[in-house]
């Protein structure tokens, strides 16, 4: 199994835990200190040694920040994980905060005393997060300080070593384009930046341009790593040779400087003399990269890491790979959904055993490297919690009349899948059927959206949310993401969401995953992946639109639709998308029983 299903955060321990700190502090002259979900590199997943929250707290979600003072503590999750956090985390030692509606460096300029001495670890922050700390520090007489070394990891007994995983190489027919015209290409962005050089911190970055992968995070294909890239010259990489092979090794330094990660401040310095220009990220990087160049000299050019965009938009490779993993992807799910169809009113299915024959079926389909996050499997009131984590304590049993929620992914070599699907185990209630529908037509609005170049996700945003709306409904995520090739199955910057204000571009992959929660009783989220297409002109406009292709190939439960809530075009879309998968998956089902499942799955919706 590419998932573990035992809980190994214990909200139990927070009070011996917060106590030890709180020693550890005082003997260090602090009087509070902030704890974030982070790592040295500032990306979404992080290695066991770095999940220093979890084994704080409990919480296991993907975001968060705890602050422990002298007298209390807080943390800090955003709208994904409000109902999580109260299950995991004891409320009686933190507080639980929302992350955007009270944020962390606001609540602790409000709490503070004057002359209060707050720790952070600089490597855990980026440089615009300790910026917006000091200065509301600052205003309530408070100071912040950059701790040398971390005072959580000298009470944490016996966190684990960080992680050796083999780096390899990525074929560039899956890449599309050579590492050395990648770093030619992002050494002209540098200099268009008017920098010398830039720093790079991000793991999938730095992958995407090295054409490497890794397996050094759960379930994320990257190596833990540090490089730099220099408008002209040789770049350097900074990762623990113990990962490289002979092979790999030889194939990397034929075009790059190999380094130990040990050595990245001291070739920060080197770089910083004589006030060289560096560009830096201050959203990604961590402050102590900030500080250090500085403090030799450098002149800091802040800007967008200059791979981000580049890496956003997939060339016609990535997307042929993209397509190919999602036809492999939706045989294993229609599988998986005619053996759940059949499984489940029998009776002594539960979320666990769920998601550990979602993991074989794909495992079959072949070409499987990993699941792209930890399966979200969630029956009845489960389904209401977003990003519900599964454990063998917390699985609940599939019950007649309940809805079963299933998020998932897989990794492939060719490319990175996210697929969400809602079914009913029985018979769904009106209200189900109400509900799942809403949340269909704004999965369908945008899926059909055409739009002129300048349009960010924030603009589509509204199509995915009308028909909640117009019920007095709302869900309280974002409607989609970015998604790597091979890489992250969370990737910016492009989003759809009230806050995606980047400019949605060709080549650009996002999930479209509107949903409906109703906590205590179920949750509804419909997601497929989408790629934006070149623009093209329609008979009879004014202006070339972008559009996106849809490249997910799952049937949508029909039983949970409500046909009059429909329009005829609506439902003409469903039954096309319907056509489609059966054309495309049907080829690669063997079996009779799941194809005649196929077939009822994607029959035209009755009017």
């Amino acid at each position: 199994m590419f998932q573990s299903f035992e809980q190994s955060a214990d909200p139990s321990r927070g009070p011996e835990r917060v106590g030890l700190l709180r020693r550890e502090l005082a003997r260090r002259g602090l009087d509070g200190f902030l704890v974030p979900l982070a790592d040295e590199h500032q990306g979404e997943y992080i290695p066991p040694s770095a999940q220093r929250l979890a084994w704080l707290t409990g919480f296991a979600g993907s975001a968060g920040l705890a602050i422990v003072l002298a007298d209390q503590a807080a943390i800090f999750v955003d709208g994904r994980y409000t109902l999580q956090v109260r299950e995991q985390v004891d409320t009686a030692v933190f507080e639980p905060k929302h992350l955007v509606d009270d944020p962390p460096a606001k609540w602790l300029a409000g709490v503070v005393q004057a002359g209060a001495r707050i720790g952070l670890d600089p490597w855990l922050h980026t440089v615009s997060e300790v910026r917006r700390l000091k200065a509301a520090l600052a205003e309530a007489g408070a100071e912040v300080v950059a701790v040398a070394d971390n005072p959580l990891d000298a009470v944490w007994a016996d966190r684990p070593a960080p992680p050796l995983g083999a780096v390899s190489l990525y074929n560039e027919s899956l890449a599309g384009e050579g590492r050395a015209d990648k770093l030619a290409r992002i050494g002209e962005r540098v200099a268009a930046a008017k920098a010398e050089a830039v720093v790079l911190t991000q793991p999938d970055s730095i992958a995407w341009v090295l054409n490497i992968r890794g397996t050094d995070v759960t379930h994320n294909p990257v190596p833990l790593s540090f490089a730099i890239l220099k408008a002209e010259g040789r770049p350097q990489f900074f990762v623990d040779g113990r990962k490289l092979s002979n092979a790999v090794r030889s194939e990397l330094e034929a075009s790059v400087d190999v380094g130990e990660p040990a050595g990245f401040p001291a070739a920060l310095a080197a770089l910083a003399e004589g006030g060289t220009r560096v560009l830096l990220d201050p959203k990604l990087a961590a402050d102590r990269i900030a500080t250090v160049l500085t403090e030799a000299g450098a002149t800091l050019v802040e800007g967008d890491d200059p791979v981000v965009l580049p890496k956003a938009q997939k060339n016609a490779a990535e997307l042929a790979g993209a397509r190919a993993a999602h036809r492999r992807d939706g045989a294993a799910m229609v599988r998986f959904l005619a053996w759940l169809d059949a499984e489940a009113p029998r009776g002594g299915l539960d979320e666990v055993a769920v998601a550990k024959a979602l993991e074989a079926f794909r495992a079959e389909g072949g070409g499987l490297k990993e699941i792209s996050f930890d399966t979200i499997s969630g029956a009845g009131p489960h389904a209401a919690i977003p990003h519900y984590r599964v454990s063998t304590a917390s699985s609940l049993p599939l019950q007649p009349g309940e809805i079963f929620l299933i998020d998932s992914g897989g990794q492939y070599l060719d490319g990175t899948t996210d697929v969400t699907r809602t079914v009913i185990v029985g018979v769904p209630t009106a209200e189900m059927r109400d509900r799942n529908t809403r949340v269909l037509k704004g999965m369908i609005a945008i899926s059909r959206a055409r739009f002129p170049k300048g349009t960010t996700g924030a603009h589509l945003d509204i199509l995915a949310r009308q028909a909640l709306w117009s019920a007095g409904l709302d869900f309280d995520h974002g409607t989609g993401h970015g998604v790597g090739a091979y890489l992250s199955v969370h990737e910016g910057p492009q989003r759809i969401s009230k806050t995606g204000h980047v400019e949605l571009l060709p080549g650009m992959i996002l999930s479209n995953e509107p949903g409906y929660y109703k906590a205590g009783a179920y949750g509804i989220r419909i997601e497929n992946l989408l790629a934006v297409t070149p623009a093209q002109a329609i008979e009879g406009g004014e202006r070339p639109m972008l559009g996106f292709e849809t490249l997910t190939l799952v049937p949508i439960d029909r039983r949970l639709i409500e046909p009059a809530l429909l329009a005829p075009d609506e439902i003409a879309w469903l039954d096309a998308y319907h056509a489609r998968v059966k054309a495309v998956i049907g080829p690669a089902i063997r079996d009779p029983e799941t194809l005649a499942w196929l077939d009822l799955a994607t029959a035209p919706l009755a009017r």
